[in-house]
Order: C-alpha cells, then sequence, then structure tokens
C-alpha cells in the first residue's frame, strides 16, 4: 500500500511511495502533526537522477526496522529538491554551518516549527566510512529530544542566526568597473588545468557560466590565453567520457580530471547551458567541433527528453537495472557483436582496444582528433545496439526554469545555425511554458501529466524571461517580447523588495519559511537574481524602461566584489556584469516582406559571436510590431529592401540593405 507520496507528481517522490517510512510531503499536514505529538521532523532532501539518493533508499528507507524506529519517534518528510529549491536552500544552508559541507541526500532534523538542529548527508545502515550507522543516529536524536531538550533548541537557534546572511549585503555604493571582470579572470586563470581545462582536479564540473565569462573576456580584450582555455576545456569534454559519444549530451560531471569518467546522469540544465557554450564557441572561433556538439547536444534533448506536451524532462539516471553507468559502457566482445568486420575501426576511434577504463568495461571516449563523418556508420549501428538495452529511469517532470534553458538554447541556435526545426521547438515550449505551466495567470515551477503546481520561484520567472526574450530575437515575432515584458514586470512585483533593494527567491504570496531565501551564487543551475538582472538589463535596451536598468544595477552592485574574488560561483553575474558595461550593439531589422533581403542580413547577424548584441525588428506593416520599443523608431526599409541599422551605446551608424556593409559594421570596436 503506497504512502502519502503516491498522491504526489514528483518522480523522485513516487520514488518512495511504496517505502515502510510513513512519509509526508513537506507541507502544513506534517508539521501540525509534529507540533500535536511534539515531535521532531526528519527532513529527506534528493533528486531522482542522484545515485546516493537511491543507496539510501535501499539500504535504509526500505529496511522495515529503520522505518519502524523512523516512524516511531519522527515525522518524515520527504523533498525532492527539484521542485522545492527554497526548501533545498534553506535546509543546505544549514547542513553546511553544522558539518562544513552539503550534498545528497539531506538529512537534516527539524523543531516543530521547521527550526534546523542536526543535518547531515548521507547516513550508511552500519557504522562505515567514519559514518554514524543511521539507526544508531536516529535512537541518539530521539532520545536528545527527550531528555536534553534546551540542549537541541539552543542548537537550533545557533543555526538559525547564521542562516539569511545575504540579508547584509544591501544598498551597495560599488562602483561598476570592468577591474572586476579582469580580477575574476585572474582568478579563474590561475585555476585552469592547462592539459585536461577544466577548473582545478577531481571532480571537475563543466561550469558552463564560467566559460561563457572567459569566452567574453577575450571578446572584451583579445586575451589569446583566455581563447585557449576555453578551447582546450570544451574539446577535452567533447573527447571524453563524461560526453555521450553515441547518443550526444553530458554527464553531470566527472569523477576524475581527466573527463573520462562521468557520474553518469543527464541534466537537462547542464545540457542546456552547454549547447548555448558550444553554440557561442563556435560563433567565435569557427570550429565545426563546437558546432556539431552543440546540435548532437540539441538533438539529444529533442529526440530523448522532450515531452510530448511542449515541456522537457528534468533529468535520465546514472543508474539502470542497478547499476550506475550500465547503459553506457561497453565491452570489446559487445563491440564486436554489433559491427562484426568493422569492429576493430571503432575500438581503436573510442579507445576501447587500450583495455577497460571503468570496472572492467569501457566508456567510450575520442584519444585522437575526432573524424565524426568516417565514423557515423557505425556510431549509427553502435547507437541502435543500445536502444535495445534498458535504459536509465527518467525524470520526467517538467521544470519552468530548467525549460527556460532549453528554450533559449534552441531559439539562439535555430536562428544561428539556420536551424528551423530548433525554432519550432522553442516555439512549441515558450507556448506550453506560457499556457500550460499558467493556468491562472501565475507562472508555476513544475508539470507532470497535464497537472502544473508550485508557485514559481524567481529562477523560473528570470529564466523563462531571458528564453522569450532570445525568441524574440531570433523570430521577431513582437508577442514573445511582449510575454517577456510581462514577466519581467511581474519578478518586480512578487521579488523585489524596497528595503532590501534586491531579489528574493520566492514570492511575496509564499509560504513562510523559517528564513526567506535568497541565493545568491551561480551553482549549477544560474542564481535567479543573476538571469533577472541580465533579463532586465536587456529589457532596458529594447524598451527604453530606465525602471529596468535601475532594478538590475541596484541587485548588482552589492556582488562585485564577491563576484571579483570568488568568480567560479558568479559566473552568469560577471556576464551581466560585462554586458552592463557594453559596448552593447543594438540592431533593428525592418523589411516590408519576410523576404527582400531579410535573411541575408539576419545570418550577417546572428552568424558572428556577439554576446552583448540586442536585435529588434519589424517585418510586414503591422503596426504593432514597432510599438514602445525605441530600436525601432524611425526605422524604415530603404528602397523597399529589407534594411539594418546598427547603434553602439547610443551612436548610430548609416542604415544599410547589403549583407557585405553590415559586416563592416558589425565587426567595428
Amino acid at each position: 500500500m503506497a504512502n502519502r507520496l503516491g498522491r504526489e507528481t514528483s518522480p523522485y517522490l513516487l520514488q518512495h511511495a511504496h517505502n515502510p517510512v510513513d512519509w509526508y510531503p513537506w507541507g502544513e499536514e506534517a508539521f501540525a502533526r509534529a507540533r500535536a505529538e511534539d515531535r521532531p521532523v526528519l527532513l529527506s532532501v534528493g533528486y531522482s537522477a542522484c545515485h546516493w539518493c537511491h543507496v539510501m533508499e535501499r539500504e535504509s528507507f526500505e529496511d522495515a526496522g529503520i522505518a519502524a524506529v523512523m516512524n516511531e519517534h519522527f515525522v518524515n518528510v520527504k523533498v525532492d529538491r527539484e521542485e522545492r529549491p527554497d526548501v533545498d536552500h534553506i535546509y543546505m544552508q544549514a547542513v553546511q554551518a553544522m558539518s562544513g559541507h552539503g550534498g545528497w541526500p539531506m538529512t537534516v532534523f527539524l523543531t516543530p516549527d521547521g527550526t534546523p538542529f542536526y543535518g547531515g548527508t548521507y547516513f550508511p545502515p552500519v557504522d562505515r566510512h567514519g559514518l554514524p550507522a543511521f539507526p544508531r543516529l536516529l535512537h541518539a536524536l530521539a532520545e536528545a529530544w527527550r531528555e536534553r531538550r534546551a540542549e537541541v533548541l539552543q542548537s537550533a537557534q545557533s543555526i538559525v542566526g547564521a542562516l539569511g546572511q545575504t540579508e547584509r549585503l544591501r544598498r551597495a555604493t560599488t562602483l561598476l568597473t570592468d577591474e572586476a571582470l579582469m580580477s575574476a579572470f585572474q582568478g579563474l586563470r590561475a585555476q585552469f588545468d592547462e592539459e585536461w581545462g577544466g577548473l582545478g582536479g577531481a571532480p571537475k564540473f563543466p561550469q558552463p557560466m564560467v566559460w561563457e565569462f572567459v569566452l567574453r573576456c577575450w571578446r572584451r580584450t583579445g586575451n589569446p590565453y583566455a581563447r585557449t582555455m576555453v578551447e582546450t576545456t570544451l574539446r577535452r569534454m567533447a573527447r571524453g567520457g563524461i560526453y555521450d559519444q553515441l547518443g550526444g549530451g553530458f554527464a553531470r560531471y566527472s569523477v576524475d580530471a581527466r573527463w573520462l569518467v562521468p557520474h553518469f546522469e543527464k541534466m537537462l540544465y547542464d545540457n542546456a547551458q552547454l549547447a548555448s557554450l558550444y553554440l557561442h564557441a563556435w560563433l567565435a572561433f569557427g570550429d565545426a567541433e563546437h558546432r556539431r556538439i552543440c546540435e548532437e547536444t540539441l538533438d539529444y534533448l529533442l529526440r530523448d527528453m522532450a515531452d510530448p506536451a511542449g515541456g522537457f524532462h528534468s533529468a535520465e539516471d546514472a543508474d539502470s537495472e542497478g547499476h550506475e553507468g550500465k547503459f553506457y559502457v561497453w565491452s570489446a566482445d559487445e563491440i564486436r557483436r554489433v559491427l562484426g568486420a568493422d569492429a576493430d575501426r571503432a575500438l581503436a576511434y573510442w579507445s576501447v582496444d587500450r583495455g577497460p577504463n571503468f570496472e572492467g568495461t569501457n566508456i567510450l571516449l575520442v584519444a585522437g582528433e575526432p573524424d565524426p563523418a568516417a565514423v557515423a556508420p557505425l556510431r549509427q549501428r553502435l547507437w541502435e545496439a543500445r536502444e535495445g538495452r534498458v535504459r536509465p529511469g527518467r525524470d520526467d517532470k517538467v521544470l519552468a526554469a530548467w525549460n527556460g534553458l532549453a528554450c533559449r538554447a534552441l531559439a539562439e541556435a535555430g536562428r544561428a545555425l539556420g536551424r528551423p526545426d530548433y525554432l519550432d521547438a522553442a516555439r512549441r515550449n515558450a507556448e506550453f511554458l506560457l499556457t500550460a505551466m499558467r493556468p491562472e495567470g501565475r507562472l508555476l515551477r513544475t508539470w507532470r501529466d497535464g497537472q502544473a503546481k508550485l508557485k514559481g520561484y524567481l529562477e523560473d520567472h528570470a529564466m523563462v524571461a531571458a528564453a522569450l526574450v532570445e525568441l524574440y530575437e531570433a523570430t521577431l515575432e513582437r508577442r514573445w517580447l511582449d510575454a517577456a515584458r510581462g514577466l519581467a514586470d511581474e519578478t518586480i512585483r512578487l521579488f523585489w523588495d524596497d528595503g532590501l533593494e534586491g531579489f528574493y527567491d520566492t514570492g511575496h504570496d509564499h509560504e513562510r519559511l523559517i528564513v526567506r531565501p535568497r541565493n545568491l551564487f551561480d551553482n549549477a543551475v544560474p542564481s535567479g537574481t543573476s538571469v533577472t538582472i541580465e533579463t532586465l538589463l536587456r529589457l532596458a535596451v529594447l524598451t527604453g524602461d530606465a525602471t529596468y536598468e535601475s532594478r538590475a544595477l541596484a541587485a548588482l552592485r552589492p556582488v562585485a566584489d564577491l563576484m571579483a574574488r570568488h568568480p567560479t560561483g558568479f559566473g552568469r553575474f560577471l556576464c551581466a556584469l560585462d554586458f552592463h558595461l557594453g559596448p552593447r550593439v543594438e540592431v533593428a531589422l525592418v523589411s516590408a516582406t519576410p523576404d527582400g533581403g531579410l535573411d541575408d542580413l539576419r545570418r550577417e547577424v546572428f552568424g558572428r559571436y556577439l554576446p552583448n548584441r540586442v536585435v529588434a525588428g519589424v517585418v510586414g506593416d503591422d503596426p504593432g510590431a514597432a510599438a514602445g520599443l525605441p530600436l525601432l523608431e524611425g526605422r524604415e526599409p530603404i528602397e523597399g529592401r529589407a534594411t539594418a541599422y546598427v547603434c553602439r551605446d547610443y551612436a548610430c551608424d548609416l542604415p544599410v540593405t547589403e549583407r557585405a556593409a553590415l559586416a563592416r559594421q558589425l565587426d567595428a570596436r
């Protein structure tokens, strides 16, 4: 018989619906019971693609004896961190304050009012690796709650005092200059792995926001080492085991420094951001490998992660058939059975002839220069054979923020690469986000099987709005810009705080938690604040609304010093600062018809790396298309031909109708 989690939509929560643990979802019902029975709350937070979350479930939550102890002494609450980033952020701060580190599964013990008093991550069923046995810990904490209540409450209050420290970052008067950009770049340069790319040693994460910033540094300064840093990292990742050499797409991270052995789960947010990064690198450097990886990654999302309703699913697990990576690895004999006489070429190309590299099997990688055309038939046959295996589990919930990242990548790649299928997918996704995930006008966080729920957070509003701005620029369809502006206004109404002069992660209409969360770090997913700042700055240029810029800069100034000193945690903030400092390139495209040379001008605008570009346009005689957009005021086609108007920071060039003339204007610094 299912427990209360059987009524949830999160695949992660549903995985625990038949545990013998008397689980509650996060909510007042659980805390009301804890207060009524004077019991502490055991909060367990994880996500469906988390390997150690599955391990702890098998070892402890499925064990009838351990479950009985949990049920006797605690009210047990299970949370999907991807659905509830607010709860996850608050209690992760607490765990880090208590233990010095964090991660998932996260296990936190709370008073009945939600105040944390003890926490950690994974606990084994028996004493192991210096960790206490979970049953022993449960008994000890239950006894402390009964016998030493005053000590427990004192500990809880000291932990709460450490939470919400970002309140102190307010009303800063720091000047926003390129000194912060240069300091941040030097900090990243000092951590760069010259041989294998990336930052530091193992484990190694892709960190796409950091490399977006370094790429912007190359554009801003022409520094050749910035280019080396980006190209080395992108090539090493693309040829390593972290990249799925058969199906496209990236795993979450590499457990080693060489990008060889991945933690095999695939996340929507990683792949959306990495597709954008590889696109930008191709636009900057013209390397065909970067374009191929961008397209293969987006093709993977469209093939394996798309929901028929229009959204994108969240993740694919690392495990299948109870083994991490089983779906992805190969033995030499398996490849020979599939490819027969052609096997030797494949064994050499993907380095299988060098012997096993992962638990007696092989993760495919490319050790030499890639030659994708030569191995395309072999790759297809191996992929088809792999499709016959048991696939990893998929978390098929749709999250608004992560879909915004995917929509943005598809829109930009569709225009830059001349891929109308990507543009169509971006339109479908945007329609889905604005309808299915906004059933009563308020953007919601999560959707699954036709049901949307949970009020959207700052990151949801920010990332969807950013995608809509990108889709407008790619299509010049005014409805997307209007929708983006509507979401931006809603973002300010719900999340801006005048006293703070900044944004909170939860809206004014959100449930009351022990603190109101405010995350100011770009982690695996960008901070809601950093994306909001970037989007408001772009909208300020497009609409001429100075309120957007003033709010954005008020939120950006307090973190200027932090981003200079800790660049790995502020990649998207640094990109927003780079946009603010400019120079910005503002392009207006006007054409009486969809043809008339407009496509040539579009290819010139979108076929180059211009990270601080803003585009507005009118196609046809729609009078509403230019309304309220200063970039389009007085802009008319010249002699009936599609015309481009290029401006830089309030100074404009003469209008041009020829692609070569537009190229010269865009190349000017």
